[in-house]
């Protein structure tokens, strides 16, 4: 496990700490397109699972988690039984309330993508733009945001960005073994994965969550702000499709927030930064903000509904 010590190739590309700034909307829009330029760029080669190039993501964004002031920034290393390895990147802001520093709210997304893979033609790149550069870009401003606060939030917050999701969940598994807090102290689960483009099938400014129907998060949220609203692509069953589900499975409440509108970039070369709508990226980031600010603040719990809980 390496803890707070980041290559300089890595520190040169942190952006500035989160106490040198005020958080407005331009500011959000830049960091989107910076972070975004580099996780989804050619160098990472797609940040294949258990690769060098998902190490160096990995190391990308634990620096970035360091350089905005949370209490603890480390990669975890996961250990794989062919003897490779994958990567968590994991930062924990602690909470300040006498009681509520016990609650935990986890914000998590996937590292890796799916490499560079050979073709006829010599080398493709997967960048994984959409999946899930932009669902670890929305972990970062998330922690950047809150990092950010004069007052910092009353319950402790996680972020994690996880390793070898496209081939298991071998990231979350091992998080789950070796969490930097107690499990049973997580209220809430929000896994970010896929919303670098609008769906169709809502309002494009708009962002739908995994399992609405299960659990109160959902509208609780939306009546605090958050551009959600339920999944409709029920059929597609992708609440139990992402990392959100091995959380799910120990009774903590925990779901996907997307807007993936079943495009034909899915595990294609064409996601790329080049099909990525920065402008609806940066605002749906921008407008979770406030409420999950709100959710690290309250002492309200959500809760599975009747039957719910898978």
């Amino acid at each position: 496990m390496l803890r707070r010590q980041f290559p300089a190739f890595v520190c040169l590309l942190l952006l500035s700490p989160a106490s040198l700034f005020a958080q407005n909307h331009a500011d959000v829009a830049n960091h989107v397109r910076g972070e975004m330029s580099f996780l989804a760029s050619d160098a990472l080669g797609g940040r294949g699972s258990a690769t060098h190039d998902e190490l160096v993501a990995a190391t990308y964004v634990a620096a970035q988690f360091q350089s905005f002031g949370l209490d603890t920034a480390e990669v975890q290393r996961v250990p794989l039984p062919s003897g490779a390895s994958t990567y968590n990147a994991i930062g924990v802001l602690r909470g300040t309330g006498p009681e509520l520093a016990q609650q935990t709210i986890l914000l998590s997304s996937h590292l890796d993508h799916l490499g560079t893979r050979r073709s006829w033609a010599g080398p493709v790149i997967y960048h994984g733009a959409d999946d899930d550069a932009s669902g670890t870009t929305a972990v970062l401003e998330l922690a950047r945001a809150l990092g950010s606060l004069p007052q910092k939030p009353l319950r402790t917050v996680v972020f994690v960005c996880f390793g070898s999701e496209e081939t298991g969940g071998q990231g979350d598994q091992y998080f789950l073994l070796y969490p930097p807090v107690p499990l049973a102290s997580v209220v809430a689960h929000l896994e970010f994965e896929m919303i670098g483009q609008p769906d169709r099938a809502i309002r494009p400014d708009q962002l739908w969550l995994t399992g609405w129907e299960r659990t109160d998060l959902g509208p609780t949220l939306a009546k605090h702000g958050a551009p959600l609203v339920a999944d409709p692509h029920s059929a597609q069953d992708f609440f139990a499709r992402s990392d959100n589900f091995a959380f799910a499975k120990q009774g903590i409440v925990a779901q996907t927030v997307s807007s993936y509108g079943l495009g034909a970039h899915y595990h294609r070369p064409a996601d790329d930064l080049a099909h990525i709508d920065f402008q609806h990226l940066a605002s749906a980031i921008e407008r979770m903000i406030s409420p999950i600010q709100w959710l690290a603040n309250t002492d309200w719990k959500p809760a599975w509904n009747p039957g719910g809980r898978p």
